[in-house]
This record gives C-alpha cells, sequence and structure tokens, in this order.
C-alpha cells in the first residue's frame, strides 16, 4: 500500500509541476486508516479537480491505524516537522483527544469526515453533518415511543445521549445497546443471543446508530437467523443509507428507513459519478462501486482546502511556514502564528459540493445542510423526504410502511414452487399456454384449491436456482424456496417441502400434506428366468433331500416290520399235477416295500397294504406326512411357475451400509442429506461418513440427475429419496427402478410461509379441510397410480398373462421321456435276461429228458417259476 502511494504522488507532483510551474506549493498533511482505498482514491481525485495555477496542494500522506495513539501521535508530529499547512484525515474515540489536543496547542488546522464531537474544539473542521437532529425527527415521524438503540461507542456517545434526553422528555421506552465492544471471533454468537433477547422482549423496531461495516455485519445476521425480518423496521442512522448492501434484506418484508447525504439525482454528483465510473479500478481502488459518503466527504474537504487557501492568497496574506518547522513535542510547545488565519479562512468557505451546501459555524461544524430521508421499498431505495435546519421533516412521499397485510381478497399471491414431477411439470404445450395453465401436477392441484378456500388469486413462479432451501454453511444465506420465503420473494411456498427443524426456525409450516419417509431406490434386477427343473423350486434343496431320506427310511422300516411281525406272513398253496406244497409266504419284501412308499408319496396308492398293526402304524404316519408335503408343494408351485422372481442385492439400508460395491447418495441441498448429516443413530452416521468422503462424489444436484445415475449404473449406484418420490418413478417408464426396504425416518411435507405471515392460518384451515375431504388422497392416487406407466406390479405386467411357459414345465416332460426310456431299457433287459434264463433252462431239460423224461420235467418247470417271481415277494400267484 505504501509503495502505491509514494508512486502515485510522484505522478501527482510531476503532472502539478507541469500544469502549474512554479506556482507556490501549500503542504497539504493526510492520515489516511488503512483499507480506506476508496477515500484516499477520492482524495487524490480531489487534488487533480481542485488545482489551480495561483498555488498547488502537496500532500503528504500517512497511512496508520487510527485507533493507536502512539502511531497517530507519531504521524501528526511527522506532517507537523514537514511544514504543512493543514492536515487532513481520520480519527475515532481512542486517538480523538490526542488529534484535539495537538490542533489547539499548536494552531494546525485538521479537516475530518469522521463524526462530529461535541463542545468547542478549536482548528477541528468537521466536514460530517450532525445526525442527531434528523434521528430525532424521523422518530417522531414514526410515533415510535418503545424501541431498542443499537450503538457503537467507537462513535462516542453523543447521539445517544440526546436520544435519551428527548426519551425522558417524551416518555419513550429506549433499550440502549452496545454493539461497539463485540469481538470478532465472536460477534455471529454475540449477535444472536441480541437479537433473541431482543425477541423475548418483542422489540420490533431498532435503531443502528453504527458505522457502515457495523450495520453490515448486523444486518447479515438478521438476514441469516431470518426471524427478525417480516414486521421489523430499522432505521440506520448513518448519512449513507445506500452505500450499504440492502439486496438481501429487501424483500424480506422488514422495513428499513435512514439518511442519504449524497444525493446522486443532483446534477453535480451525476456529473462527478460519471467521471467517478470512468476511472480505472487498478489505479484508483474503490472506483469500482457507487462513492461512499464518507469518500464524498473527503473530496469535499480538498475542495475546501483549496477555496480557503484561494481566499488567502487573493488577501495576500502571509501563511508560509518558514522558521516554522518545529518540535510537535517541544516544551514549552510553540504554536504556528498564521495557523488561526487558516482556521478562520476554512470556516468561512462556503461552495456546493457531492455533500450538499457546505458550510461551517464558528465552532468548525456544519450548518445550513439538508439530508434526504430513504425508506427500502421492493424496488430499491426511495427517498421520502428531506431534513434540514430551517424545515426539519418534509415528506415529499405519503406511502409509509405497512407492516401488516390489509386482506387476502382478491390478493395475488406469489408462490413459489419448484419443477418436479408428478408436483409440478410444465404442460406438453406449454408454449400455448400462459401464467399458471402452463404448468401441471398434484401441487398445481392443490395450490388451486388453497386459493379456492382461501380465497385470493396467485400467481406460480418457479424458484430460480432449483433447489428447496438450505443455508450455506459460509455465507450463512438461505437458498432454495425457503430462501425467497425468508427474504419476501414469495408469499407461499406450495412444494415438496419438508417440514425439518432448522427451517421451522426461519419459516412456517402448515400441517402436513403428505406423510413419507427416506427410502432406497435401486435398479430393479433382471427377472430370473425360470429353470429346466423349476418345478423343483417351491420347495429348498435341503428339504427335496430331507424327502428322499425319509422315503428310502420308511420304505426300510416298513421291511422290517413286515419281517418280524407274524401277521404279515400268511400261507399259500401251490398245485401242479399231482404235485402239493404249503409255504408261508411275506408280500412286503424290499422292492414292494420301496413301492407302497413311492404309491403313497404320489397319492396313487398300491394293490398291497400292511396286515399287521406295525405296519399299519408306519403306512399312515407315512400317509400324513404325504398329505402335508403334498399339499405344501402344491400350495407354492402355482406362484413359483406363474411369476417371473427377481433377486434384488439390497433389502434395507442395513445391506447398504454393510457393503462398499454399490454406492449410495442423496440429493446435494435438501432435507434428505441433512438428515444424515444431522443424525446421531450409528448406522445412519456410518453412511453420512461413507458419503461424505466417496469419491468421485456420490451427491447429485437434482433428483432427475440421482434417478438417471441408478438406471445408467447397471446396479451399482442406490439413490436415497423421498418415499412417495421413489413410488412415483417406479411407475413410469422404462419401469426399471424399484423401492426396497420400508422408510428410514417419517416426515411430512408441508406448505410453508413466510414467519408471522398472515396467510398462515388461513392455508392451516384449508390443509386440514382438503384432508377430511379425502382430497389429498384423491390427488395422489391421480397423479400416481392412475396415470402410472408401468402398472400395479410394475414392468409391462399388464400385457403379459399368467398362464404357462413350455420354459416352466420343460423339466416334467424331461423326466416323463426319462422315465419311459428308462422303462425301455429296463425291459429290453429283462427280455434278454429271460430269454438266456429261458435257454439255459431248454439246455438243461433236454440233457436231463433222457435220465428221466416225465418227473424232471414238473420239477423244473415248477423251480423256473420259483425263481423267476421269487425276487419280487409275490409267490401266491398260479401261472
Amino acid at each position: 500500500m505504501d509503495k502505491i502511494v509514494n508512486l502515485s504522488l510522484s505522478v501527482l507532483l510531476v503532472l502539478w509541476g507541469c500544469a502549474h510551474g512554479g506556482s507556490p506549493s501549500v503542504q497539504i498533511g493526510g492520515l489516511f486508516p488503512r483499507g480506506a482505498d476508496q477515500e484516499y482514491s477520492a482524495f487524490r481525485i480531489g487534488m487533480v479537480q481542485f488545482g489551480t495555477q495561483e498555488f498547488r496542494l502537496t500532500p503528504h500522506i500517512d497511512n496508520l491505524e487510527v485507533a493507536n495513539s502512539f502511531a497517530v501521535t507519531n504521524c501528526f508530529c511527522s506532517q507537523f516537522s514537514r511544514g504543512v499547512y493543514a492536515i487532513f484525515g481520520f480519527y475515532d474515540k481512542k486517538s480523538v483527544n490526542t488529534i484535539t489536543s495537538f490542533c489547539g496547542t499548536l494552531h494546525v488546522s485538521f479537516i475530518t469526515p469522521s463524526f462530529p464531537l461535541d463542545g468547542t474544539q478549536q482548528f477541528i473542521i468537521q466536514m460530517r453533518p450532525d445526525i442527531k437532529g434528523p434521528l430525532l425527527s424521523l422518530i417522531e415521524y414514526y410515533k415510535w415511543d418503545k424501541f431498542a438503540y443499537l450503538y457503537d461507542s467507537d462513535r462516542g456517545l453523543t447521539t445517544l445521549q440526546v436520544v435519551l434526553d428527548m426519551a425522558a422528555e417524551r416518555k419513550w421506552q429506549v433499550t440502549a445497546i452496545n454493539v461497539g465492544n463485540l469481538k470478532d471471533e465472536r460477534k455471529d454468537e454475540a449477535y444472536r443471543s441480541l437479537f433473541q433477547d431482543l425477541e423475548n422482549k418483542k422489540e420490533r423496531r431498532v435503531i443502528l446508530d453504527c458505522e457502515q461495516d457495523k450495520v453490515k455485519d448486523i444486518m447479515e445476521q438478521v438476514i441469516t437467523i431470518g426471524r427478525h425480518v417480516k414486521g421489523y423496521h430499522y432505521i440506520i442512522a448513518n448519512l449513507g443509507f445506500i452505500d450499504g448492501d440492502l439486496s438481501k434484506i429487501q424483500y424480506g418484508g422488514a422495513n428499513v428507513s435512514g439518511f442519504q447525504i449524497v444525493d446522486f439525482d443532483d446534477p453535480l454528483v451525476s456529473k462527478f459519478d460519471q467521471r467517478w465510473e470512468a476511472l480505472e479500478e487498478k489505479e484508483y481502488p474503490g472506483a469500482d462501486s457507487k462513492i461512499r459518503y464518507t469518500s464524498a466527504l473527503t473530496y469535499d474537504a480538498v475542495q475546501v482546502m483549496t477555496e480557503a487557501f484561494r481566499y488567502l492568497h487573493k488577501q495576500r496574506i502571509d501563511f508560509t511556514r518558514r522558521a516554522n518547522n518545529g518540535d510537535c513535542l517541544a516544551n514549552p510547545a510553540v504554536p504556528w502564528a498564521q495557523g488561526v488565519e487558516i482556521e478562520r479562512a476554512l470556516k468561512q468557505v462556503r461552495v456546493e459540493g457531492l455533500t450538499g451546501n457546505i458550510q461551517f459555524d464558528q465552532h468548525g461544524k456544519r450548518v445550513n445542510y439538508s439530508v434526504n430521508i430513504m425508506e427500502l421499498k421492493t424496488n430499491g431505495p426511495v427517498k421520502i423526504g428531506y431534513w434540514n435546519e430551517v424545515d426539519k421533516m418534509a415528506v415529499t412521499k405519503s406511502d409509509v410502511f405497512a407492516n401488516e397485510s390489509t386482506g387476502m381478497e382478491n390478493k395475488t399471491v406469489i408462490v413459489t414452487t419448484i419443477l418436479e414431477a408428478p408436483y409440478v411439470m410444465l404442460k406438453k404445450n406449454s408454449d400455448l399456454f400462459v401464467d399458471n395453465e402452463r404448468y401441471e401436477g398434484y401441487c398445481v392441484d392443490l395450490a388451486t384449491e388453497i386459493a379456492k378456500h382461501c380465497g385470493f388469486k396467485y400467481q406460480l413462479k418457479i424458484v430460480g436456482d432449483g433447489k428447496y432451501g438450505a443455508r450455506d454453511a459460509e455465507t450463512k444465506i438461505w437458498n432454495g424456496m425457503v430462501g425467497e420465503l425468508v427474504y419476501g420473494k414469495a408469499d407461499i411456498a406450495v412444494a415438496p417441502l419438508t417440514i425439518t427443524l432448522v427451517r421451522e426456525e426461519v419459516i412456517d409450516f402448515s400441517k402436513p400434506f403428505m406423510s413419507l419417509g427416506i427410502s432406497i431406490m435401486i435398479k430393479k434386477p433382471q427377472k430370473s428366468k425360470p429353470g429346466v427343473f423349476s418345478f423343483l423350486d417351491p420347495l429348498a434343496y435341503e428339504i427335496w433331500m430331507c424327502i428322499v431320506f425319509a422315503y428310502i427310511g420308511v420304505s426300510v422300516v416298513l421291511f422290517l416290520v413286515s419281517r418280524f411281525s407274524p401277521y404279515e406272513w400268511h400261507t399259500e398253496e401251490y398245485e401242479d399235477g399231482q404235485i402239493q406244497t404249503n409255504e408261508s409266504t411275506n408280500e412286503f419284501g424290499i422292492f414292494n416295500s420301496l413301492w407302497f412308499s413311492l404309491g403313497a408319496f404320489m397319492r396313487q396308492g398300491c394293490d398291497i397294504s400292511p396286515r399287521s398293526l406295525s405296519g399299519r402304524i408306519v403306512g399312515g404316519v407315512w400317509w400324513f406326512f404325504t398329505l402335508i408335503i403334498i399339499s405344501s408343494y402344491t400350495a407354492n408351485l402355482a406362484a413359483f411357475l406363474t411369476v417371473e422372481r427377481m433377486v434384488s442385492p439390497i433389502e434395507s439400508a442395513e445391506d447398504l451400509a454393510k457393503q462398499t460395491e454399490i454406492a449410495y447418495g442423496t440429493l446435494d441441498a435438501g432435507s434428505t442429506k441433512e438428515f444424515f448429516r444431522r443424525s446421531k443413530i450409528a448406522l445412519f452416521d456410518k453412511m453420512w461418513t461413507y458419503m461424505r468422503s466417496a469419491e468421485p462424489s456420490v451427491f447429485v444436484k437434482t433428483t432427475g440427475e440421482g434417478v438417471s445415475r441408478v438406471r445408467k449404473s447397471k446396479g451399482k449406484y442406490a439413490y436415497l429419496l423421498e418415499s412417495t418420490m421413489n413410488e412415483y418413478i417406479e411407475q413410469r417408464k422404462p419401469c426399471d427402478t424399484m423401492k426396497v426396504g420400508g422408510n428410514l425416518d417419517s416426515k411430512g411435507y408441508g406448505i410453508a410461509t413466510p414467519k408471522g405471515s398472515s396467510l398462515r392460518n388461513a392455508v392451516n384451515l384449508a390443509v386440514l379441510k382438503l384432508n377430511e375431504q379425502g382430497l389429498l388422497d384423491k390427488l395422489k392416487n391421480k397423479w400416481w397410480y392412475d396415470k402410472g406407466e408401468c402398472g400395479s406390479g410394475g414392468g409391462d405386467s399388464k400385457e403379459k398373462t399368467s398362464a404357462l411357459s413350455l420354459s416352466n414345465v420343460a423339466g416334467v416332460f424331461y423326466i416323463l421321456v426319462g422315465g419311459l426310456g428308462l422303462a425301455m431299457l429296463v425291459a429290453l433287459i429283462e427280455f434278454c435276461y429271460k430269454s438266456r434264463a429261458e435257454a439255459k433252462r431248454m439246455k438243461v431239460a433236454k440233457n436231463a429228458q433222457n435220465i428221466n423224461p416225465t418227473s424232471s420235467q414238473n420239477s423244473q418247470n415248477f423251480a423256473t417259476y420259483k425263481e423267476g417271481y421269487n425276487v419280487y415277494g409275490i409267490e401266491s400267484v398260479k401261472i
């Protein structure tokens, strides 16, 4: 900064030297606080603008910390030793006594745009007019009798003392609060506590007697908190009403008044403003913004000094500093003899400047000045009148603030909403319509019903940034629909806006018009095609194995009890010619036992049955077992053969948290993200830790982007969103998403209004009435399911029938063909075996015939019969 200052001064000196030749030089001192770039630029412009041929002003600039008395003393003495004729500079509460003491002792005039001083200090020329008169007049104009007064002690207490004296006389209730000693590191917390106290005391009228930087901090906290906007009235007690950025509070519903010393409608100011805007910001820091009132006072101060020294030059008054460049700390002090003449000349100056008429009284204070009275309207700052010492306060516009609504009938209400299907959507031919007719959806119908019940006209307005509403962590500014309500850009929000604590602190919600919760959306898995043996699916693999073992076990037990039980044995008589035999036989050999168990299992029965009690117990138990198994199998068979099942990799939030293969995320700015960020539940905290650190980012800007990511991820991304939206998207083509698991929480959508809005009660009653009438459910069915594209079962189920296809029962045909083939193979084996045995028998019989032809033949035939059929255990059948 110092290098820039020295370079700039060198350039100025060269220019002045070329322009004025041998003109006498008037040394002027300058004390600028660090950061006052625009004020210094205005000072330089004034030096060039008001330079004359009679003499030239030569500045000596020091940059310092004005709150440091030692630094002020050092710089002042340095300026004095250089032989300056006057000093321009700034002071604050800590350094003002040092400067006034030096000026009074050394007779050096100090021209300053800092806050005015009380008393009769000599050699102090105060460029800034006193604000006490305009402030008291404005308080009386608004008829305030109870208000809070926030002041900065660094500016002194003179204005506060006058207000308190007037309060005692008029019986006003004033709550005075010092905001000048708040520490920077804890100022946000202190401001919140301060406004909380004001809210508890129901103080809705506030005077801010602070410099513009402090006013900016307070207004930012007002916007951040959001609860001290609608219905509040602020008076900014400085002379630069339009110097600060009031755009953030402009639409919030707060009344803001103030004072403006620089009238930009004045031709003199307009001409200067054109030259100011043409300056290069690199050469003149601060020229990229409108000139502040302190910079305008600095510019006018240069004009005042120029006029004073021009007057002295014309009067040929000797004001040189020859042999007077002494030490300011000398004891005794040696005042400058010509200092009184310079002070007198400065006080006699009367010119028109950027701050209006510039005139001083005998004490160096501004007199005969005029201040504009300003109010903040929805279209920006507006001048409503002026104040001067003669007329006091004169109002030129009578449209005073109205804090309360005058009624809703026939009032056009601005309804902010967001383009989100199926809540608000553009019609296919929306270009053919205007205003509200361009939109359709659940919230469009809901807004129509609300307006009908409340009796107001409305205009739908899509939120500009496309967000629901969250507070920025750095700027503390609300965005989205919540921001539009907080800052007064809309009167009501009809949208899928979740009711949350942080939002409820700055806006009001109606009763929920829809209940929902956070759910999981994944890509719908491919339907599993039925296998060849899909008829086995109704029972698990383990059950089939148990049935096989049970079948074998029952058959073995039946065989054993039949062998041990005497009631299963009976005598059969065989006659073959002249031979008669009696033998005990048993029908339940091992193969007959297997055949009996298989017949019972297949529900076909058998031509043999147990005779003994033990055998019938085994058979009865087996029949009961097969009854239950077959019934269960039949009950599930239809579902497994006619429904194509889908195997989902994720079934719940626990499944998501346990794995890392499938990524998952939420909307970047919304209540779902806030839920995970604030949750103290271990599961959700674990999920938030993953989402916050995942690379690439798992957060999406819009719901549409999240759905698209699910569809394109091939099952590797899950999107967490409200269950209502999840259900809606599941019903939209291409029908490839699905909701899994239950809801993670329970919450509701509400209609939002600004704090203190007169619409709140009417909207709340309308929502309750619509709910009782069943209209809310009717609207949901209309936009979710009646207009669905996937049918009740999803996909293209409406176009398919539930008839079985060949693939469903192919395995049965395979078993049938296999069984037939096996039967043919066994029959062939039996035929070959029988043929071989018969051939062998015939050979043996032929050899034996030669020995005993008759008896040998009969015996052989009977033996062959027994050999052939004893295998199956049926010995009672005669051939």
